[in-house]
């Protein structure tokens, strides 16, 4: 039987903390975390699809091909995986996504791995679940700029989405929220799972380095990580503002803020989960630390901007060693390598009005990226 995932995607920094309109919590069996300790450890479970879009394999297949489709942005150049790419862990490995016409945007793009398992979706969790998710970049000006009428045009124009979409959604066919629930079921198929550390957790003590498992300990102990990375995704789902400094081309990045308008929100991101976290660089929502070790020495200092941080931040008094130990752990938690081939697109029938349509397309292409080429000259 198929097993499932349930998704809430897109995510925030890295080792951010929770509960933050509460007092900090009092110790816990994972603050005093030992080596033959597995109270504190949660695989990674088969999760449920929403009720209103359930699995089956025609659909993740039709989610796949939309997935790496260019035809779904307004000048057929940009796809998912433009800024979620296997090749670099579902993500883009920039510090932050180029949107349309080559402009950088403000944030860091999340990876896809696991996103299922997150309750809400985006850095500021503005989408409520994967399927909200996917269709606010097709719709967004600054990312894939594509018009919903144009799209569906587009697509019914291509004899094999007319045949696949009819298969799996029956006589609705190709529409923006189909669209959606397809790319949601793919992206509900690329999760990490059987890490090291889950092997580690399941008995075969030597799964892991002498070192990663004095990082683990760590982790659950002094470093304090597990406050906010916890649970089988190692994420609370949270909102935190762990003190970054602002980087890349916006002035001020307010996070959770915009959108539940709560002062204490201001600069809150959310919590990224953990697994497969090596390969998912540069970290934090705007992608301003490079590497792990970067961010762990981030945590280490207590943040760098004290306005409107958590409490729950604050120098650790890690030695370099106890440093390299955590990243170690880190690197343990990559799961078996997530395959993904890509996938032949379907072509499309040339009419002469679709003909017109992609010289049009083609054309605003180029000039787009002769604009940005002047920029970096």
């Amino acid at each position: 039987m198929k097993p499932v995932y349930y998704f809430a995607l897109c995510a925030v920094f890295l080792f951010a903390c929770s509960g933050e309109k509460e007092q900090q919590p009092a110790e816990s069996k994972t603050d005093t975390a030992t080596a033959e300790d597995t109270s504190f450890y949660a695989p990674l479970p088969a999760g449920i699809y929403p009720q209103d879009n359930p699995w089956s394999q025609e659909k993740e297949d039709l989610g796949k091909l939309l997935f790496f489709d260019p035809r779904l942005s307004g000048d057929n150049s940009i796809s998912c995986a433009s800024c979620h790419h296997p090749d670099k862990g579902w993500g883009d490995g920039l510090p932050r996504a180029i949107g349309f016409g080559g402009k950088e945007l403000g944030r860091h793009s999340p990876t896809v791995i696991n996103s299922g398992y997150f309750e809400v979706q985006m850095w500021d969790g503005r989408a409520p679940s994967l399927e909200a998710q996917a269709k606010g970049p097709i719709q967004a000006a600054v990312e894939m700029n594509q018009k919903v009428d144009e799209l569906i045009g587009e697509l019914n124009a291509i004899p094999e989405y007319q045949e696949m979409f009819s298969k799996v959604f029956g006589e609705s066919g190709i529409t923006l929220d189909n669209i959606a629930a397809a790319i949601a079921t793919f992206e509900r198929s690329v999760v990490s799972k059987n890490s090291t550390y889950d092997q580690y957790m399941q008995g075969d003590k030597n799964a892991m380095s002498p070192a990663a498992v004095n990082g683990m300990q760590l982790f659950f102990g002094k470093a304090k990580c597990s406050i906010c990375h916890n649970g089988p995704a190692l994420t609370d789902s949270g909102f935190h503002n762990i003190g970054l400094k602002q980087h890349g081309p916006l002035t001020e990045d307010l996070g959770r803020f915009n959108i539940s308008k709560d002062d204490f929100d201001k600069g809150a991101f959310k919590t990224p989960g953990l697994r497969s976290v090596s390969q998912t660089a540069p970290y934090m929502h705007d992608g301003s630390e490079a590497t792990l070790k970067d961010v762990v020495n981030f945590y280490n200092r207590g943040g760098d901007v004290a306005e409107n941080r958590t409490s729950l931040i604050t120098p650790l008094e890690l030695s370099e060693q106890e440093v390299l130990k955590l990243v170690e752990f880190l690197k343990a938690l990559d799961g078996e390598t997530l395959n993904a081939t890509i996938p032949k697109l379907p072509a499309m029938v040339e009419t002469e009005k679709a003909k017109a349509k992609t010289k049009a397309k083609t054309k605003t292409k180029t000039k787009a990226k002769t604009k940005t080429s002047k920029k970096k000259t």
